[in-house]
């Protein structure tokens, strides 16, 4: 199972500050560290919902109270853009001391602004995500842009953001007016940037701002439909999606994760190696890679498709290669074949010594759904093609595997 660990360190500040380190249940492909947004804390239901969903997928996170929020001790109105940079500076020095040294950096909204800046002097990070991230840490006050005249003149004042006091001194400003985008430039990690277009909190044109000042690699997704503090369920899991299989092609944290140098695969063949000594696979053809994996449940980290969904994939895609390619050659108005399989195993009825030895068959369910202005003849014809296609014939066949050994 999912292990979670509470603990403190120490802040940029000289202060306690609270953290949770979330490990799954193998070695962790990697560690990520998490930044919150502004004056949120650690266990806000995007940051918790996003980590779960990267244990849940083989990476190990640490998210944090920022100093004098959350569960963490200090003063609030004492920190500053700065102080957090410091804080997660300090975070993933704890995590190095614990030898899991983040190579992933995520950050919400201005925790996204804050990891932008800490990766300069965390040397492991290989790579870098932004959720809905202004471009620099100036953009923070058109939350209390009402309060700014009263900050300037009597060097703080109350404001209210999402519902609660903090106190916002003019020391705060200073610090923030003095950052910019200009230092993207030279970060030496890939940076995924994730951005709804309908976030009323941070324009999408900040994402804009960022990518246009970062240097390759670098990518953007879109998250549509998503407001700023990722409040669906469904949005997180999504973000965590996406962050897992782009991490995937960037954050290595030992050997036994890097992916081996392509291998030369003969048109026609398949060649499987082992990437992490335990279940994850690297599957190269002449022209394509991909990965296996076993769930997190039988022991894997999920980073693939296990050896039956590939059987049912390939079938699948066969199937449904099989029926676009004799619609075409018939030219009948076949939109769309759509084929969902199943794997299971029935008892054998009727067999001889059943009583004895108790048998069981595999059996693949295979559900089509045929698409467009067919007849009933033509559906009826495209049924039994189904049955027809290569793979299904092979597997259905008189099929012999020979194996053999190849010296190393």
């Amino acid at each position: 199972m999912p292990a979670r660990r509470k603990f403190e360190f120490t802040g940029s500040q000289g202060a306690p500050l609270a953290a949770l380190l979330e490990t799954p249940d193998q070695e962790p492909i990697a560690t990520a560290l998490f930044a919150h947004c502004f004056t949120c804390g650690k266990d806000i239901a995007a940051a918790s919902r996003i980590s779960r969903a990267l244990v849940k997928r083989g990476y190990a996170v640490m998210r944090f109270d920022f100093t004098g929020l959350g569960n963490s001790d200090g003063d609030f109105s004492n920190t500053n853009f700065s102080s957090n940079v410091q804080d997660l500076v300090a975070a993933a020095d704890h995590l190095r001391a614990d030898g899991l040294a983040p190579s992933l950096l995520i950050g919400h909204s201005l925790g996204g602004t804050a990891v932008l800046t800490a990766a300069h002097d965390i040397p492991e990070c290989k790579g870098i995500v932004t959720i809905g991230s202004p471009a620099d840490a100036r953009h923070v006050s058109a939350q209390f842009s009402c309060d700014i005249d009263t900050i300037e003149r009597e060097g703080e004042a109350q404001v209210n953001l999402a519902g609660r006091q903090f106190t916002i001194r003019k020391q705060f400003l200073d610090d923030i007016n003095q950052t910019s985008e200009a230092h993207i430039a030279r970060l030496k990690a890939a940076l995924l940037i994730m951005h709804s277009p309908i976030d009323a909190t941070v324009n999408i044109a900040e994402a804009e701002r960022i990518y246009k000042a970062a240097r390759h690699p670098k990518s953007f997704i879109s998250l549509d439909n998503t407001d700023h503090l990722l409040t669906k369920a469904a949005d997180s899991e999504y973000v965590a999606d996406m962050i897992a299989a782009w991490a995937l092609r960037q954050v290595r944290v030992s050997a036994d994760n890097l992916a081996p140098a392509r291998p030369k695969v003969s048109k026609g063949e398949v060649s499987i190696s082992e990437r992490n000594r335990k279940f994850m696979l690297d599957i190269h053809t002449d022209d394509h890679q991909w990965i296996a994996d076993e769930p997190s449940s039988l022991g894997g980290n999920n980073a693939g498709p296990d050896p039956y969904e590939h059987l049912l994939a390939s079938v699948g895609a066969c199937t449904a290669m099989s029926l676009r390619m004799y619609a075409g050659r018939k030219q009948w108005p076949l939109d769309n074949a759509e084929v969902v399989l199943r794997h299971s195993r029935d008892h054998v009825k009727d067999c001889e010594d059943c009583d004895e030895k108790p048998m069981q068959i595999d059996v693949i369910d295979r559900d089509i759904t045929l698409h467009g202005e067919l007849d009933d003849g033509q559906r009826q014809r495209l049924m039994a093609i189904a049955d027809r296609c290569p793979v299904h014939r092979t597997l259905t066949g008189n099929l012999s595997i020979r194996t053999r050994e190849v010296p190393a």
